[in-house]
């Protein structure tokens, strides 16, 4: 067999393999039960909410958390420097919720701090929050059906969890979203085994920015934000800290009854990449797996020049079709027709790595206008 050969089969394998085990994985999540009974005197939750220039989502967003039907249920949303209409929206809704809703304005951030780790630690550490049973961080961007909190509650409470995270639909509405989103989120499914996460021998962890609820000494035992002040994929590493700690981390389906739009067009994606990629722990092998992951990626493109248009054609089909069944049944939408063009993704992927790489080798996380030194 030559090198070519060995190279081509070996990519045919490693999409094979993600296939496999998305459908697996997707299998194995755990769904809220639909209408589920609460405790008599139910846990008091404080929902915390980062918000930074999110003025097209953050109206329907807010609205859904403040419609939920969950008795115990403060929302403090901490307003980070906003100048693009966000403030306006918070202060009416905080005027017509007084009950239920607090807004806090930050404009400063402290040196050695990134701009939503510095707003959660900064709500967590408010009055509504500091004697409350359960955590919640949620993004300014997530929407949810008004029965979802109590639906999670329920799941959390019903066997040992102090760290539960959702898994959201993504709503897409450009075509750089249909293209990237999908097989992004279901790219994530692939590397969290769900079944494997509550057990504690397991080195898999889940947190969501969309949804992670955590209990109240959980979070405290293992110093909550201001532990990691600069630890770009906050919700991750929360969880992978409450679980190392001896806590019991789960997760579960969210979606179709939460949902957000993640982003807006392919240089918001782009962008997004550069933040989260930058913030591997292990970012320094990205010039190693790149190219590898360009290989993959690409290989419906290259193989037929391999030899290999049949190995070609069916990856072509069989990833789109197996993606969009899952993220069918995670939205409530049709399949997209436009996920069939889904090596373009590779090339997506690339610019975000190549532009994380001159970050970090500047030592910046760059965010919604900030440049934050890592060092």
């Amino acid at each position: 067999m030559s090198l070519l050969d060995l190279l081509s089969w070996a990519s045919a394998a490693t999409i094979t393999l993600g296939l496999v085990l998305l459908r697996r994985h997707w299998a194995r999540l755990p769904h809220l039960e639909s209408d589920p009974e609460l405790p008599s005197n139910p846990p008091s939750i404080c929902l915390c909410i980062p918000v930074r220039d999110e003025v097209e989502e953050l109206a329907q967003a807010l609205d859904s958390w403040l419609a939920q039907d969950y008795p115990v249920l403060r929302i403090l949303v901490v307003d980070d420097g906003s100048t693009d209409g966000s403030t306006e929206i918070l202060r009416q809704r905080e005027a017509a919720h007084p009950d239920r809703l607090r807004v806090l304005r930050n404009d400063d951030l402290p040196a050695g701090w990134l701009g939503k780790n510095h707003a959660m630690d900064l709500a967590s550490r408010q009055p509504e929050a500091g004697d409350v049973d359960w955590l919640l961080f949620a993004d300014g961007d997530v929407q949810a059906s008004k029965d979802l909190l109590r639906r999670a509650v329920a799941f959390a409470l019903s066997r040992p969890t102090d760290i539960l995270a959702l898994i959201p639909a993504v709503d897409v509405v450009g075509p750089a979203e249909r293209l990237i989103l999908p097989v992004a989120a279901s790219a994530f499914l692939v590397l969290i085994p769900p079944h494997q996460v509550p057990n504690p021998r397991h080195p898999a962890f889940c947190g969501v920015g969309g949804f992670t609820l955590v209990r109240r000494t959980a979070y405290d035992a293992v110093g909550g934000h201001a532990a990691t002040p600069l630890e770009a994929i906050d919700d991750m590493m929360l969880a992978r800290r409450v679980k190392s700690a001896g806590f019991i981390n789960r997760v579960a389906r969210g979606g179709p009854d939460l949902h957000l739009r993640m982003y807006h067009g392919l240089l918001e994606l782009v962008r997004a990449m550069r933040k989260n990629t930058a913030a591997l722990p292990a970012w320094w092998l990205l010039p190693i797996l790149l190219p590898a992951a360009l290989v993959i990626g690409l290989a419906p493109v290259w193989l037929p020049f391999a030899g290999h248009p049949i190995l070609a054609l069916l990856l072509w089909l069989l990833v789109p079709a197996l993606v969009g069944d899952v993220q069918q049944r995670m939205t409530g939408r049709s399949m997209d027709l436009l996920g069939s063009l889904w090596p373009l993704n590779a090339l997506v992927f690339a610019a975000g790595t190549a532009w994380a790489l001159s970050d970090r080798f500047r030592s910046v996380n760059h965010w919604r206008g900030r440049d934050v030194a890592l060092k």
